[in-house]
């Protein structure tokens, strides 16, 4: 174990898409701090999530274990992450760290059923849940909508200031479709609080141990709430959505029943959906939605100026600095929103920033990389062996080449892709599909190659993989 263990802070997003961000392409806001971050460290141009769900991506974060290894591959069924598998938390506190997480941890299914519009309910079970990871400080903000439905410290605070009543009412209000500004000051903002909560954190750290936080943006998630004084900051005049109705003519594709109205839809925006179809969403309120999207990204990238301004202050340059999301957003691209059932690039690809200890240059990498390298990266910084993960930590993950294909599981769904060729196979009740997309052909995703002849190689190369990918681990 190495004398000098560095600081290791790990900054994620909830649904951001990597094209959100200025170093990654965007025009319609400024994102100067995450863009500097990219700018003194390693910006990776092909990173994936291992899940197009919460729960899922961020089990497989924790642990370096795919979804189907740790056993926590679904946001509904109740296999939350087991407490006495070795995870980000425990494994560092182990090795001497002091373990830190401050805002959304969702290790544990949403009691979804249980939700009242008229109140927000206990939450001490989480927690306590939560602390039993290995986490020696928490400050739990589980999501959005989670500290609407219930008390986790976010929520408690949010009462104390008399701003929880007008927040939970907008959250449940049909009429919004999950688009509106937070209902109180923008400082009250969940967002805002996690990024206060973690600046002030490492402002104030004095252990002796060496610091893990872990600072867990819940946006820009859905809802899109975005404080309305950030709306300034978007140009809209710059934006442009990307839609082809004529895609979901082909039934087979997967969300072709979600964008027509079929009661076999599955994806997070149908809900809200005028008459149950995503394609009679309006241009302005995809509009509206983008903005406050984006502006919510704008005001996330300021807070994470704040808690890197404290990290240089308090660390210098001799820490580690993570920062990536669990997955994108389809963000009304193809007449959707959410990430459900999507193996799209919008929301299987995410952004991935690293600046190691004493890195100063800019690096661009186009190196095959998945979340599950993320903990193999922090272990070895810290000095532990990394055999039982699934992935490697991400220089040597470069040095190999990266990875022969990138994988994505669900509950009833998997993905795999080459980074050219991807096959999704989803098996959900009588939800049968199976796409296959050619990305130098088809950019913008648009047709199922899965029954073209002139594919039927790469269609079975593809599930080969898949095959050896589950049988590797669960028959062996």
């Amino acid at each position: 174990m190495p004398e000098s263990r560095p600081p290791i802070i790990l900054i994620t997003c909830d649904e951001l898409r990597a094209d959100a961000l200025g170093c990654y392409g965007n025009r319609v806001i400024k994102t100067p701090n995450l863009d500097a971050l990219a700018a003194g460290g390693t910006r990776f141009q092909r990173a994936y999530t291992n899940s197009p769900w919460c729960l899922p991506s961020r089990c497989s974060l924790a642990t370096g274990l795919y979804p189907h290894r740790n056993g926590s591959y679904s946001n509904f069924r109740d296999i939350p992450l087991d407490p006495d598998m070795p995870n980000i938390y425990s494994l560092l506190r182990g090795a001497g760290y002091h373990s830190a997480h401050i805002g959304k941890c969702h290790y544990k299914p949403v009691p979804y059923e249980q939700t009242r519009p008229d109140a927000t309910l206990p939450y001490d079970e989480f927690r306590d849940y939560y602390l039993s990871l290995g986490i020696d400080h928490l400050a739990l903000q589980d999501d959005k909508q989670v500290s609407v439905w219930f008390m986790d410290d976010y929520a408690r605070e949010l009462d104390a200031a008399g701003y929880l009543g007008a927040y939970r009412d907008a959250t449940w209000d049909r009429s919004r479709a999950k688009v509106f500004a937070f209902p109180g000051p923008a400082e009250w903002h969940p967002d805002s609080w996690v990024g206060m909560k973690a600046a002030d954190y490492v402002a104030e750290y004095r252990g002796d141990q060496p610091l893990f936080l872990w600072a867990s943006f819940s946006g820009p998630h859905y809802p899109f709430d975005a404080p309305a004084e950030y709306y300034d900051s978007v140009d809209m005049s710059v934006d442009a959505r990307f839609h082809d109705a004529s895609e979901f003519d082909d039934p087979s594709r997967i969300h072709a029943a979600a964008f027509h109205g079929r009661p076999t839809g599955a994806i997070d925006g149908l809900g809200a959906a005028p008459g149950g179809a995503t394609k009679h969403f309006s241009e302005a309120y995809w509009r509206e939605l983008r903005r406050n999207y984006f502006a919510n990204v704008a005001q996330i990238d300021a807070y994470i100026g704040r808690i890197l301004t404290e990290v240089e202050r308090r660390f210098g340059q001799d820490v580690l600095v993570i920062f990536t999301a669990d997955h994108g957003e389809m963000l009304g691209n193809h007449g959707l929103w959410g990430k459900n059932n999507c193996a799209y690039e919008d929301v299987w690809k995410v952004p991935l920033i690293v600046k190691y200890p004493g890195e100063g240059q800019a690096r661009v990498s186009d190196a095959l990389t998945m979340l599950v390298d993320l903990l193999p990266t922090c272990l070895d910084a810290a000095g532990l062996g990394h055999d039982f993960c699934d992935g490697l930590p991400l220089r040597e993950r470069e040095a190999t080449g990266g990875a022969a294909c990138v994988f994505a599981e669900g509950e009833g769904f998997l993905a795999v892709s080459d980074g050219r060729h991807k096959l999704t196979r989803v098996a959900q009740a009588e939800r049968r599909h199976a796409e296959l997309i050619d990305l130098e052909a088809d950019p913008h995703e648009l047709v199922n190659r899965i029954d073209d002849p002139a594919c039927q190689a790469e269609s079975a190369r593809l599930s080969a993989q898949l095959l050896d990918h589950l049988m590797s681990h669960s028959l062996k």
